[in-house]
Order: structure tokens, then sequence, then C-alpha cells
């Protein structure tokens, strides 16, 4: 692993790193790369957000972007929804996505619910 730029971001209150995997090219899973990066800088893992990972024709090595927040709060208050998504496990993900959907539906049907009985009392 090769930094190639680091820049403190105080207005998002983020560190943007720049870095270039060395023979890691198809090897390498996202998730992977972020544990790997929150090893070598020694900071939460929730805190790191891969941004871009790209690799070259005829090269192995990955050149890469990432996001290390000071906060998982303001890395969530910041950050699009997707990323936040993307930067969990696939078991968490589904589990969050499905609690909301049942949320959602339990509210619809409350509202079926609440028009249906309105509307009984207001033919009377």
């Amino acid at each position: 692993m090769v930094t190639l730029e680091d820049r403190n971001n105080r207005l998002l209150s983020r560190r943007e790193i720049k870095l270039t995997l060395k023979d890691a090219s198809g090897r390498l899973s996202r998730m992977n790369a972020a544990d790997l990066v929150a090893k070598e800088f020694d900071v939460d893992r929730n805190a790191v957000v891969p941004i871009k990972m790209v690799s070259e024709k005829g090269s192995t090595d990955v050149h890469s972007t990432f996001y290390i927040y000071e906060s998982v709060a303001v890395m969530n208050h910041q950050l699009p929804r997707y990323r936040v998504l993307r930067n969990m496990e696939k078991t968490e993900r589904k589990k969050l996505l499905d609690e909301e959907k049942g949320r959602r539906l339990k509210a619809k049907q409350s509202a079926v619910a609440e028009a249906k009985t309105g509307r009984s009392r207001a033919r009377r």
C-alpha cells in the first residue's frame, strides 16, 4: 500500500486519502480494502468509506480514494444513503432494509384503516 496523497478536510471533518494498492487487482473487495486502510491508519473501520477503486489495463495495481470521517454520525449526515448502505455488511444491510420496509408497510396499513373508519363514519 502506497499513500499518494493524504489531505485533512476540516470543513467536512474527514481525511481524504489516495492510495495505490499493489498487486490487488481482482483480489480485493471494497470491504477488505476498507479494513486494510483502517488497520494501516489506526482508525475505526465504520468511519472508513471507499469512494473510488480503479485498476488500469495491463497493471495489477489499484488506484483508490478513501474518506476517513471523524465520527460515524458525521459520515451519515454528509454521505448519500446508498454510500452508507454500501459500507455495511450484506447481512446488516438486509436486516436494516427489511425493518424499514416493515415500518413503511405498517404505516401504510394504518393509514388505510384510518381512511376506512373515517369514510364509514361520514356515511352514517
